[in-house]
């Protein structure tokens, strides 16, 4: 597991990046910002607080807490955005610095500890906390997607009433070693 882990976690982040690239690609200026009601985030909010904590969690990743003094959380569900293309950019630099950091690491540094608010996490442990928290917002991101675009949403994965084919497909080729990322 030593050897594969990094490689397969940076095929799984990238494949959640995907998710969310493809959701925000089909969203107008104006969806990017629609709200449901009061209490929900609208897509561009969800971005602005990933990338902000991918910017904290990221930056001296090594060397430093991951609740860098400069960031202001609470300012992370305030729209601060004029166009889907200041979204964009601010979500290509929070994943930019994580993926950058995780192709820096290697297996020697998985057991290191870092610290998060003082509490210390391994390497890995660090990985997954933040792979999960990604995943589980940009589901948030994705599902505002579908919300919003309705009957011309397009599934980012198996189609509803799909499976069976998909099924037949997979079924029908050789087995191998792969990630299931890999033919996305």
């Amino acid at each position: 597991m030593e050897n594969s882990y990094l490689p397969s976690v940076i095929k799984q982040v990238n494949y959640y990046k995907k998710l969310g690239d493809k959701t925000l690609e089909r969203l107008t200026d104006a969806q990017i910002f629609y709200k449901p009601d009061n209490s929900t985030n609208s897509v561009a909010v969800v971005v602005k607080h990933i990338a902000g904590n991918m910017l904290s969690r990221w930056t001296n990743f090594l060397t430093e807490d991951g609740e860098k003094s400069w960031r202001n959380r609470d300012d992370e569900f305030v729209n601060t955005f004029d166009s889907k293309e200041d979204v964009i950019s601010y979500w290509e630099r929070g994943w930019s610095c994580f993926l950058t950091t995780l192709d820096s690491l290697n297996t020697d540094d998985l057991e290191t500890i870092i610290h998060i608010r003082n509490q210390g996490h391994t390497v890995t442990e660090a990985i997954n906390r933040q792979l999960c928290h990604y995943s589980y917002h940009i589901g948030q991101i994705v599902f505002l997607g579908k919300l919003i675009l309705k009957e011309n949403w397009k599934s980012l994965s198996i189609p509803k009433n799909q499976s069976k084919t998909y099924n037949k497909e997979k079924f029908n080729q050789k087995k191998t070693k792969k990630h299931f990322t890999d033919d996305l």
